[in-house]
């Protein structure tokens, strides 16, 4: 039986002439796990919450979405509040309460549930959730990790019969984000919940969804068995760059000219390079890493914590960047990562040892001058940089403040936003925009600032494979220009293709700084799924290329 289905759906935001969505037609079986994937900005995100009424956005809206049979319209309040269920890209933006437990039963307390009923119901879901805990604490205090898995439980208290979530594990480190979808996969399978997930990070999600649908500007334009799509994909015109967001065994399947059925798993694509290629030649040669002797940021012996009475964010933390050097920091949620750039960036101020900027102490820079030309940070919730109705208008804000002259902002607004291919978006309100099209642009208002030193927070949070590789190449075109990049990400794939040097946060110290063949060769869970993939076979491959390569320089095995 369909529990969802979506009939010829268009819909263009107020004084837009595109289509976010364009004719899209599809059917949902109660008790299927799918996903949803493509690019940002392809509608996803305009999908799941026009079937989430409450939530649907202003706009022209044509054709029907059918829940069990009936439209989403029809539906009465409770139906629709209680039996769709909704979680978010940012979990800020759906927590309400101050604290968990509230958090847990404010959903029940409005539809005037009894409150023995609600504190049963709590009680099971907080233990199912393993947030026993952290029940009582304040909901500020959790980290990014602990605030959707909150949203999920306070979705599912409501008993939901479908659920849509939108880019959940964007904030996730890649151990959260795994257990988070791990508890899904639970979910699915042992309550016959019927899950509807967008999502770019597809290495866990994709080989365990019973269908995939691949959108693209608006259009539908897969949707099948995951492995069928995986194969499927190359052939379209738009497959080569969409096949970049398949997992790494998707990818590099499709980038060996081997006859076999295209593999989806970790476990899959091992079997599939050691069933079809040699490794006679067994270790990539990576040159060596040179760097500038100039620092640019510098941390000495630095202890830093919230309150008095609170522990250690930072504990004696040393640390250098070069200049001119992409230095990415990896590590669990709520270890101290974004702590660490706010101290850099002098938004805290910690209680001993120094912070130097290009050699000079962070204390000695007065007024603005820290910020002008010298040194920008983007911070993992993008929305908190716009201040304008509309993206354009906060550009144009920049430039001011810069003193640019009218010719110099736009040719400067004009290179910055066909950088980050973001033209589109300009006359739009920044909150209209795509989780992915608020991070580039976002990106694009900071290099506006022309800064010596960047800052960047989970820079490709909710954004797809093909804007990384761009932001990627962004980024060494940066280097070249003697800009510095300090970022922390959960990202291995992208800290892999884009760092000169990764580190280790844990414990409140910076561990094991490498460059990438080294560090996430050495590695067994903070590794990229192309390594887990080859290492039994090759040395010092940690992307997807590197394996193709490797398994073009030893040959197939039956060739």
């Amino acid at each position: 039986m369909d529990i969802l289905t979506i009939e010829n759906l268009s819909f263009s935001y107020p004084q837009q002439k595109e289509q976010a969505l364009d004719g899209v037609s599809l059917s949902i079986r109660e008790g299927d796990f799918v996903v949803l994937c493509g690019e940002s900005g392809c509608g996803k995100t305009t999908l799941l919450r026009l079937i989430k009424r409450e939530l649907s956005p202003h706009g022209k809206k044509q054709g029907r979405i059918l829940y069990k049979g009936a439209p989403v319209e029809m539906l009465d309040d409770r139906s629709a509040a209680q039996e769709i269920g909704y979680v978010m890209q940012n979990p800020e933006n759906q927590i309400v309460t101050d604290k968990v437990w509230h958090e847990l039963a404010f959903g029940l307390e409005s539809l005037g549930v009894s409150t023995p009923v609600i504190r049963r119901r709590v009680s099971e879901t907080a233990s199912f959730f393993g947030i026993g805990g952290w029940f009582r604490k304040n909901t500020a205090e959790l980290s990014g990790g602990e605030k959707q898995l909150l949203s999920l439980a306070s979705v599912m208290l409501m008993q939901p019969k479908i659920l849509l979530l939108d880019e959940p594990t964007a904030q996730l480190d890649p151990i959260a984000a795994s257990e988070f979808i791990g508890t899904l996969q639970k979910l699915n399978r042992e309550l016959g919940l019927t899950v509807l997930l967008a999502e770019h990070r597809l290495e866990d999600i994709f080989p365990a969804a019973d269908s995939a649908i691949m959108m693209e500007k608006g259009r539908v334009l897969l949707h099948d068995t995951p492995r069928a799509v995986g194969r499927k994909l190359k052939d379209l015109p738009a497959g080569r760059r969409l096949l970049q967001g398949l997992p790494s065994a998707v990818r590099i399947f499709n980038g060996l000219s081997i006859q076999a059925p295209c593999p989806l798993t970790v476990r899959e694509g091992r079997d599939f390079l050691f069933d079809y290629f040699r490794s006679d030649i067994r270790k990539l040669e990576v040159p060596a890493y040179t760097h500038a002797e100039e620092t640019a940021v510098e941390l000495h012996n630095v202890w830093f914590r919230y309150e008095r009475d609170l522990p250690d964010i930072m504990r004696g933390i040393n640390l250098s960047v070069y200049r001119g050097e992409i230095f990415s920091v990896l590590g669990p949620n709520g270890t101290g990562k974004t702590t660490l750039l706010r101290v850099v960036s002098r938004q805290s101020r910690p209680y001993r040892g120094k912070v130097l900027i290009n050699g000079r102490k962070i204390r000695e820079y007065r007024g603005s001058e820290l910020y002008r030309h010298l040194l920008a940070f983007l911070p993992q919730n993008p929305q908190t940089v716009f201040l304008k109705p509309t993206v354009e208008q906060d550009f144009a804000e920049v430039c001011q403040a810069m003193g640019y002259t009218a010719q110099e902002s736009a040719a400067a607004v004009a290179e910055t936003a066909d950088e980050l291919e973001i033209g589109g978006v300009l006359g739009k309100h920044p909150y209209d925009l795509s989780g992915g099209e608020q991070q580039k642009a976002a990106l694009a208002k900071l290099l506006l600032l022309k800064p010596k030193i960047l800052l960047l927070d989970e820079p490709t949070k909710g954004i797809d494979a093909y804007a990384k590789t761009a932001l990627a190449k962004l980024l060494r075109r940066l280097k070249e220009k003697g800009i510095t990049v300090l970022m922390v990400t959960h990202d291995v794939e992208f800290a892999a293709a884009a760092s000169d040097r990764c580190a280790m946060y844990f414990d409140g110290e910076i561990l094991s700084a490498d460059v990438p063949s080294a560090f996430f060769s050495e590695n067994t869970y903070y590794t990229t799924a192309a390594n887990r993939i080859a290492r039994h076979m090759f040395q010092n491959t940690v992307s997807c290329q590197d394996v193709i390569l490797m398994c073009e320089r030893n040959g197939a095995k039956h060739e």
